[in-house]
């Protein structure tokens, strides 16, 4: 038997409403579904004067008027992104302007494989600058509260996670959603540094994930590890793909994701070049010339 993720997709969704999620926690759903972002981008609230915003989301006029009409005349001290997907962080320049609050962000890293079709979801911000640089152990804080950064690489090169104490919240983005497992696109996503990002995880002590799309995770270790296992596992049949003469990524798709949305290959081969990358590095898979979506592989 496989891994089985319990996966929950039901969330109520009022686009443009503040929805009260934990007592220092305000979220605004923006209307940008999608296969990739489920009901939308979710927009963080943390505080009450002084806020801080987390993923001001995409660079839509009614999202950001939504945002505007619910932070009202409170001081915005930070705008913070867990990753400068366009999705998340479209927003933001148009948001510090009007608020003077300080962009911050990890140092970027490449902008990685787009994935084919129109995502822009999906699409690296190239001209997001952060005026404050953060990295790990760095705190944000605010008059009664504390966000400590979380890097978690995988997902992209640059991605954070936000650690909110005291209320226990951590701000996952898209490294860990309660609807769907994350796309991993090389080569600034890599799928080692994705998976140990989530063993950091199961070190912490937080009781609830708030992603960048889709519900909260209320019990998240037991979500946690069996993501672990999920990427093992589709490893595993990886190589068992290999093994019976599917020696090109779009036959070890069929073979591996028979199961998944057809609309979702594209992503899912990108997971896949993502794990070959790995085990070519490692000398488990060889491949002729660089590992690419067009390359042959055989067993190492």
């Amino acid at each position: 038997m496989g891994v089985t993720i319990p996966f929950h997709r039901e969330m109520a969704v009022a686009y443009g409403e503040v929805q009260q999620v934990s007592p220092l926690v305000r979220r605004v759903v923006a209307r940008n579904p999608s296969l990739f972002t489920l009901h939308g981008t979710n927009t963080y609230l943390v505080g009450h004067d002084p806020v801080v915003v987390i993923d001001p989301g995409p660079a839509l006029k009614e999202h950001q008027e939504a945002l505007r009409k619910a932070l009202g005349h409170e001081t915005v001290t930070h705008i913070v992104v867990t990753h400068r997907h366009l999705d998340h962080c479209g927003g933001a320049l148009a948001l510090a302007h009007e608020t003077g609050a300080r962009l911050a962000a990890a140092t970027p890293g490449s902008s990685g494989i787009s994935l084919p079709g129109h995502h822009p979801e999906e699409e690296t911000d190239r001209e997001f600058a952060p005026d404050l640089v953060l990295s790990r152990g760095d705190r944000i804080p605010g008059p009664d509260w504390t966000l400590e950064v979380v890097p978690t690489p995988g997902h992209t090169s640059d991605h954070l996670c936000f650690a909110l104490a005291p209320d226990g919240v951590l701000f996952s983005g898209d490294h860990v959603m309660g609807w769907s497992t994350s796309v991993v696109i090389p080569p600034d996503g890599d799928m080692r540094a994705y998976v140990a990002s989530l063993r950091l995880l199961l070190t912490r002590r937080e009781g609830t994930y708030l992603a960048g799309h889709g519900p909260a995770i209320a019990d998240p270790r037991p979500y946690v590890t069996a993501l672990v296992a999920h990427r093992a596992e589709r490893e595993r049949e990886i190589l068992a793909a290999l093994g019976a003469g599917r020696h090109h990524i779009p036959g070890i798709v069929a073979t591996v994701y028979a199961d998944v949305d057809p609309r979702l290959h594209p992503a899912a081969g990108l997971s896949v070049l993502a794990h070959l990358r790995a085990l070519v590095a490692e000398k488990r898979v060889v491949c002729k010339g660089p590992p690419t979506l067009e390359a042959e592989y055989r067993p190492g």
